[in-house]
């Protein structure tokens, strides 16, 4: 089988020209209320329906449903939070936001996701949360984590950017921890765009969330207008601009009534990555939960490159010449310049996240590739393998 003549993405969204998005846009641009109003709180009741959990506040991103859970938990400056060196910028940023520490532990090599038993000893009188990340959709071990959390009067938050539709013990992400944090990013598998979610069952903490999502206002302009205050509103703490606008929450409840198909395609493009790929040495492959369920955000392998001739970013290279787009996720943190400086962090701190960072190939893996796509992607892997295996 020869290149693909047609590059096959990383990801793309599933939105097209003739889905329901365009629609249901038209019907908010003709109401002509865009901003926070009716179409976000019935995305946040749909979406609290979809998870089983009793409170789903939308936010302007991921990022800011981190800080708000973090804010209403009390983190603020001097305070440490354990969480993964292994995953975007957003999950220590936020941290950073409130004052507070990142204080980073390492991984699991398998899952790749934030090994609990390396938690308990990183616990200083300090620490005031753990947050871990559900890498590529595979859900944490969230018992091990609630256990720890609850055994030293610590919050749980979880960042779940990657793992909406993901299930861990019968529950979904979203309603196991004390609050959960969801992104709707144009690569996400609910994706609008920007936008995001935090999840809780404290009602009186979502309460304050939904308060200081907007600038610490006890009711926002749609809520006064449909009480006849349309001028009058309070101030009762100190706030932030993270509201989600309708036209964002519009494109979301579209999404989030195709999510389970777009689940089902990822898992069914999952198994043939699995099977096409099986029994290949030089081929570390993603491992499916014993008690729960991916949600395939992302299908990562991991390349033995002591047995290949070539390493991972030269790989990556060899398949953009074949038009197969493929991608990594993630550079460790505690790598980059500015946590090395403000907290001290060095390369070698986390060797089982550095070792994963050197290996891992994020393969094309969304509800529009076909297929074929995946053969040939499968394919394409297959030939550089054997043409870079060490003799």
């Amino acid at each position: 089988m020869t290149a693909s003549k047609k590059l096959i993405p990383l990801s793309r969204p599933w939105i097209g020209a003739d889905g329901p998005e365009i629609a249901a846009l038209n019907e908010v641009f003709a109401s002509r209320w865009l901003s926070t109003g009716p179409r976000t709180g019935e995305f946040e009741q749909r979406f609290s329906e979809y998870i089983g959990v009793k409170h789903a506040i939308a936010v302007s991103s991921c990022t800011a449903a981190i800080h708000l859970a973090l804010h209403v938990s009390g983190v603020t400056a001097g305070d440490e939070v354990i969480t993964t060196p292994y995953t975007y910028t957003a999950t220590s940023e936020a941290i950073g936001y409130t004052g507070a520490k990142p204080v980073m532990v390492d991984i699991n090599p398998v899952t790749l996701n934030l090994a609990p038993a390396k938690v308990e000893s990183a616990i200083t009188p300090r620490t005031r949360a753990i947050l871990p990340v559900h890498i590529a959709g595979h859900p944490c071990d969230m018992a091990t984590l609630t256990e720890i959390s609850q055994q030293y009067n610590l919050a749980l938050i979880d960042d779940a950017a990657h793992g909406l539709s993901s299930v861990y013990q019968q529950n979904m992400i979203g309603n196991i921890g004390d609050f959960s944090s969801f992104s709707f990013h144009a690569t996400k598998n609910l994706a609008i765009g920007e936008g995001g979610m935090v999840t809780t069952n404290s009602d009186q903490l979502a309460e304050r969330l939904r308060i200081i999502r907007h600038h610490g206002i006890t009711k926002d302009a749609w809520q006064r207008q449909a009480q006849g205050d349309i001028w009058y509103y309070e101030v009762t703490e100190q706030g932030f601009k993270y509201n989600m606008s309708d036209i964002q929450a519009t494109i979301g409840l579209c999404q989030l009534a195709k999510l389970e198909k777009q689940l089902a395609i990822r898992h069914n493009l999952a198994q043939i990555y699995l099977q096409e790929l099986a029994g290949i040495p030089e081929i570390e492959l993603p491992t499916e939960p014993l008690d729960g369920r991916h949600a395939w955000h992302l299908f990562i392998i991991q390349l033995d490159c002591e047995n290949l001739n070539i390493d991972r970013s030269q790989f990556i290279r060899e398949m953009r010449a074949e038009n197969i787009e493929c991608g990594v996720h993630y550079i460790p943190l505690h790598l980059f310049p500015y946590y090395q400086q403000t907290y001290g962090y060095q390369a070698g701190d986390f060797p089982i996240a550095e070792s994963a960072y050197s290996r891992v190939v994020s393969l094309p893996m969304h509800p529009l590739l076909e297929v074929e796509d995946v053969y040939i992607v499968a394919e394409a892997i297959k030939r550089r393998i054997k043409s870079a295996c060490l003799e």
